[in-house]
This record gives structure tokens, C-alpha cells and sequence, in this order.
């Protein structure tokens, strides 16, 4: 518990002052800072005072940006946070917002983000298409892969987390994102990827099976599909059994928590507030 409680003595009365841990917010494709204010609103009434900084880089149609470039940007933004805040910060994305907020940490080895809360995103990858409709009114699973392993379908943030477990070739071949922050395809980065995970002092993954649109659901702890269509879970894994990226540690000491919640469907985790209070308050301080 790292809440800074002060006493302070008004005359013969004394007052207790909380200073909650700053939290930043990072929202999720095709929308910006103000789909993530019901977040913001439940923070401020269950811990008034708490400094929040509800990012709006890449809102929009500009969410579809290649990620690496988002992932750089935002890391401007929580580099400049961390100035003012050395004492640390939660950071907390939803959706693809938890995948990139996740990246920015791993490409800053000095970040100060002492717990990160991953909410319904594609952390092991990407393999449905009905969030993708009102883009590309005609994709379909099966066959998006030769849209998005194509030099112009890395180009699009969707396109570098699309997973598709039945061309694994042409993931490894084509994804210039995924396979690497990921640890799966080793890169010069490789160790300071995996170390800058080991700073945090609690990694928490939430998802659940009626979200609807994060396939599988089980992607957002780390679980993915094989060759055969099932879905092996995060410990079965090999980004877990050989501690590619971290999780292995983290969860052995006791830092990693899976939350699973039934029941949400995936525009529910930050817009109803009874979601909220009970998957993300708990680990806010």
C-alpha cells in the first residue's frame, strides 16, 4: 500500500489527507478520452483527490495508426507523467489501449508505472472480426490475414496484432509488432522488454467469456488459440513456461493477477460502473 495518509491538526480537530497514486488511462480503438470518463468519474468518487490523466492521443480513425508510432507517441506523454510523478503511477488501458500501454512501458526501461491494469485487451493477439465491420464491412477471419500480412496491412494497428493461428509463417514473416513485445521472435530489445515488465509490482489482466469482441476472450490473460483451434491458457503457454516477457516471475511472486469476470460483454468494462467498482477500484491505492 503505497497511499501517503497526513495527519494534519486544524486547533483542537484533526483531518486525515489521502494521496492516492496518480492513474493514467489509455482508451481503446475508434474512440478517444471521453469513452473512458465513466472510469475517470468512478475514480474521483471512490478516491477524491486522485490525480488522472485520461490520454486522447490517437482518438478516432487515428487509433488505426501502425503501432509502433503510437506506442513511441504515447511514451512521450508518459515520460512527461512520470516527471511530475517519481513517486509512480498506475497505468491502466482498455482494449487495444491495454496492448499499447503495455508496449510503452516495455520500450522505456525507466518507466515509473509500479502497477499496470490490462482491461479486456489482445495481449496475445487478435483473431475476430466483429469490431472490424465498420471498417472493412467484408472481412472475415478466415481471410483477413491476407489483408493484414501484407506490407500495407502492417501499417494499421489491427494489422500488427492479428494473430491468426492457422498462418503462424506468415505472422512470424509479416507482424513487425506482436511477435516481438512478446518476446516470441527475439529482437535486439529482447531482455529490456522482459526486464521492464519485472519493475512492475502487479500486473493485472482482466477479460472474460462474454466479452463478444477480444477473440479469444482468453487473449487478454495471455491464452491463445493452437493450430487446432484450441485455446491453450496463459500457464500452458510458451510465453508463460519459458518466461518470455516475464510472466512467469511475476505470477511466482506473487504480482500477477488474472481477473475474470462472466457476464461482461466488452463495452461494459468502462462504461458501466458497477463493472468498474469491482474489477479495477480493488487495485487502485
Amino acid at each position: 500500500m503505497n497511499k501517503k495518509c497526513l495527519f494534519v491538526a486544524f486547533l483542537v480537530n484533526f483531518s486525515v489527507i489521502c494521496a492516492y497514486t496518480p492513474v493514467v488511462i489509455v482508451h481503446g480503438i475508434l474512440t478517444g478520452a471521453d469513452s473512458m470518463l465513466v472510469i475517470v468519474e468512478e475514480i474521483e468518487r471512490h478516491h477524491p483527490g486522485t490525480k488522472v490523466y485520461n490520454t486522447d492521443r490517437f482518438a478516432g480513425w487515428s487509433s488505426l495508426e501502425n503501432a509502433w508510432h503510437q506506442v513511441f507517441e504515447f511514451n512521450t506523454d508518459l515520460q512527461a507523467i512520470c516527471k511530475d510523478n517519481p513517486q509512480g503511477v498506475i497505468l491502466l488501458g482498455y482494449s487495444q489501449g491495454g496492448l499499447l500501454a503495455r508496449a510503452v512501458m516495455q520500450i522505456n526501461p525507466n518507466h515509473c508505472v509500479r502497477k499496470f491494469i490490462s482491461l479486456s485487451s489482445p495481449q496475445a493477439g487478435q483473431f475476430g472480426t466483429d469490431f472490424l465491420h465498420l471498417i472493412f464491412p467484408s472481412l472475415v477471419a478466415k481471410t483477413a490475414y491476407q489483408l493484414f500480412y501484407t506490407y500495407v496491412g502492417q501499417h494499421t494497428s489491427v494489422g500488427n496484432y492479428w494473430n491468426d493461428p492457422h498462418h503462424q509463417d506468415l505472422f512470424e514473416q509479416f507482424s513487425i509488432f506482436l511477435p516481438y513485445v512478446n518476446n516470441e521472435l527475439p529482437s535486439t530489445n529482447s531482455t529490456q522488454f522482459r526486464d521492464a515488465l519485472l519493475k512492475l509490482e502487479q500486473l493485472v489482466l482482466i477479460g472474460g467469456p462474454d466479452d463478444g469482441v477480444i477473440t479469444p476472450w482468453e487473449s487478454s490473460h495471455f491464452g491463445y488459440y493452437n493450430g487446432t483451434g484450441d485455446v491453450i491458457p496463459c500457464r500452458e503457454r510458451d510465453i508463460y513456461v519459458q518466461d518470455l516477457i516475464g510472466l512467469k516471475t511475476l505470477d511466482e511472486s506473487g504480482r500477477l493477477k488474472l481477473v475474470t469476470l462472466p457476464g461482461v460483454h466488452h463495452f461494459d468494462w468502462h462504461l458501466k460502473a458497477a463493472v468498474i467498482d469491482k474489477v479495477i477500484l480493488p487495485y487502485l491505492d
